[in-house]
């Protein structure tokens, strides 16, 4: 991924802008692009393959700044904005994506160990963000909040019951902390991805693969595809950029079409 790229470039002029979860997928792609649209970019992960991410950028002449941290606590969140004030001047972006999938456990083998993990590092780690981004941005009277949801947080069928639980939590925390930020001019959406391969969706191409129906992934959406976390950065930029400046409290899916719809059999294709 090159920098700059002319469709992107300019969008984030200026801007100084976090991504959680930064070493690889979603976030990756989304702090790659932050930057190719000129942001500065705090790009922070508990893995420390986040370096990787800052070392793209800066091969390109980048600004970026790598943090192996976990998001999830809140000392290091609010360290981490922190330290992009200091390194950079302000924040304008936030971009709390971190998360985990927790996997398929059946209902009768499910924890409350296995929920508070997950509810730990999706919800809660999420809310952090949100408050501590906040906490800088509102002074200013400017910035653009975004948090990963997903389609599961929409309805059944896409998730695992915590994870589906914590992207729920996710969907109602934006809409009532647009309410609570109000007149504050700091904005704050959700992105509710579809099906899209990164590390954390891995194992289901792979074995999709073994079997040889990979052909078949992402048939249940009118695209009849999966999505790249490209696909998914682009839209963080939009909601990062001014463009977005009357887009406030809303949840979108970005999901090929896969929510647009009841269940259904889809049609066969010639």
């Amino acid at each position: 991924m090159q920098i700059p790229d002319p469709a992107v470039e300019g969008q984030l002029k200026g801007k100084i802008a976090l991504v959680t979860g930064a070493a690889s997928g979603i976030g990756r792609a989304s702090a790659i692009v932050f930057a190719q649209a000129g942001a500065a970019v705090v790009a922070l992960d508990r893995a420390a393959e986040v370096e990787d991410t800052v070392a793209t950028i800066r091969k390109e002449n980048g600004r970026a700044t790598a943090i192996v941290s976990d998001s999830s606590q809140e000392s290091n969140i609010s360290e981490a904005i922190d330290a992009a004030v200091r390194e950079y001047g302000a924040l304008d972006v936030c971009f709390a994506n971190a998360g985990i999938s927790g996997g398929l456990v059946p209902l009768n083998e499910q924890t409350p160990e296995h929920w508070l993990q997950v509810l730990t590092i999706n919800l809660i780690g999420t809310f952090l963000a949100v408050k501590h981004a906040a906490r800088v941005m509102t002074p200013r009277k400017r910035g653009s909040i975004i948090c990963t949801a997903s389609v599961a947080g929409l309805r059944s069928g896409a998730g695992g019951s915590p994870y589906s639980a914590s992207k729920a939590g996710v969907i109602s925390l934006v809409q009532t902390t647009a309410y609570q930020l109000s007149g504050s001019g700091v904005r704050i959406n959700a992105i509710c991805p579809g099906l899209i391969e990164t590390g954390m969706t891995k194992p289901i191409f792979d074995q999709a693969r073994a079997r040889g129906t990979d052909n078949k992934i992402g048939q249940l959406n009118p695209l009849r595809r999966a999505g790249a976390p490209i696909e998914i950065a682009r839209m963080a930029l939009f909601l990062a950029s001014d463009a977005a400046s009357y887009v406030n409290g809303q949840a979108f899916p970005v999901d090929g079409g896969l929510s647009s719809s009841h269940p259904i059999v889809p049609p066969r294709v010639p």
